[in-house]
């Protein structure tokens, strides 16, 4: 009995070994975070207000001679 208890053990084994192996696919590898970092908009906007308002003034000048 222990015989055939082991023989049943390695043909499992040794049945299984292929199907454990893995897939004939390319694995799939989990893409690497990369964290950037945040900048303040504000500044963005700060910047730009000098160039908005003297068009503005420009435009202004324009239309009113």
């Amino acid at each position: 009995m222990k015989q055939l208890a082991c023989a049943i053990a390695c043909a499992t084994t040794l049945a299984a070994s292929p199907v454990l192996g893995g897939a004939l696919s390319e694995p799939v590898v989990e893409p690497e975070v990369i964290i950037a970092d945040a900048t303040d908009s504000s500044q963005d906007v700060g910047q730009l207000i000098i160039p908005l308002m003297l068009i503005m003034i420009i435009v202004g000048v324009g239309s009113g001679s």
